[in-house]
């Protein structure tokens, strides 16, 4: 499975922010502009974290029967992840 990585841009933007701009239950409370402008219709946007196992952004779906998360998807169908740190500077 291949994974979306964003640019350093939007890593600098998420350091920028740092955790005052996580809310309850760790969730973001502005998601980036670049993850909302690559991010696929019908997921919810309110409710996204970036989790450090992966590195990847995650969204909750509350479903008929249970609340899960779900891995955030570019319009392609690719799960959003950002590259860490020292991908970046190499």
């Amino acid at each position: 499975m291949k994974k979306f990585v964003l640019s350093i841009g939007l890593l600098t933007t998420l350091i920028a922010c740092g955790p005052a701009s996580v809310g309850g239950g760790g969730f973001m409370r502005d998601v980036p502009e670049d993850v909302v402008a690559i991010a696929a219709p019908n997921q919810n946007l309110n409710s996204v974290k970036l989790k450090e196992e992966d590195n990847c952004f995650w969204y909750e779906h509350v479903g008929p029967v249970e609340t899960t998360l779900l891995p955030l998807r570019s319009k392609r169908g690719q799960h959003i992840c950002m590259r860490p740190a020292s991908e970046e500077t190499s």
